[in-house]
């Protein structure tokens, strides 16, 4: 049964979303991304514009992997503007990656300077993809101001500590009327399963893939992953009980006398 997801008026198969942040060569990435089945991956705009158009948007091309420019990097409104504006000019796209972060040691974002600069890059006719913390409140307000997806983070970047908050992460899925894409802190391929079944409407990851000792693999993994957990979600899991409950019927019990 076809399951697709449209973000940004785009639609597509796969539901796992790749960075290239970390690769050990561009080599194993293109492996990991073909692995991986990915249809749109993450790239840091500023890498384009220290290398003047480097060989990982034409292998991107070429595989014919959607570039979603970021602005990784960012720590104020204005300068994730400027980045994204580069972007568009550079690569041709509408489509960003929003990413404005508080300070290096957490790399969570500033929901003030995040909130104004999707406010702006919106009104200017980007498709805003907003890393936002996992604060159903903070979502809201980005969808209000018209964002096309909101990514809200497990845990912070690179950490791979898993989905710290998964009720939250719930929350936002729940009431989202845009796709939602956990970003950040997924370290294994069972964190990926447990953002699709908490209603994620994608993934997007980077570290736990080229950060693993076999990137590929991990890569394959993680498609899995993210497929088996989006059809346990369509599927319902059962209701969790405090007690036992017998799948056998009693029916049929050998009664002693």
């Amino acid at each position: 049964m076809d399951d697709t997801v449209n973000i940004a008026g785009v639609e597509l198969d796969s539901r796992l979303i790749m960075g290239t942040g970390g690769a050990t060569s561009l080599a194993t990435l293109e492996e990991a991304l073909v692995a991986s089945g990915t249809q749109v991956t993450t790239v840091a705009i500023r890498r384009y514009a220290a290398a003047g158009g480097n060989s990982v948007f034409a292998m991107l091309e070429r595989l014919g992997v959607h570039a979603l420019p970021n602005t990784a990097g960012c720590f104020t409104a204005r300068d994730a503007v400027l980045t994204a504006q580069l972007a568009r000019e550079a690569l041709e796209t509408e489509w960003i990656k929003l990413e404005v972060v508080a300070d290096e040691d957490t790399l969570l974002p500033d929901p003030l300077e995040l909130l104004t600069a999707a406010d702006e890059l919106v009104a200017d006719g980007f498709s805003v993809f907003a890393y936002t913390n996992d604060d159903p409140i903070l979502a809201r307000r980005l969808e209000d101001v018209g964002v096309a997806a909101v990514m809200p983070a497990g845990a912070p970047i690179g950490t791979g500590l898993g989905i710290l908050n998964p009720h939250n992460i719930s929350m936002i899925a729940e009431a989202a009327h845009v796709p939602v894409v956990l970003d950040a802190g997924v370290g294994t391929a069972s964190d990926a399963a447990l953002a699709m079944e908490l209603g994620c409407d994608a993934v997007l990851l980077a570290s736990a893939v080229t950060r693993a000792h076999d990137a590929p693999l991990m890569a394959r993994a993680m498609s899995a992953a993210v497929r088996a957990g989006r059809d346990a979600y369509r599927a319902g899991r059962i209701p969790r009980r405090s007690l036992a409950r017998a799948s056998s019927p009693a029916e049929g019990r050998i009664a002693v006398p």
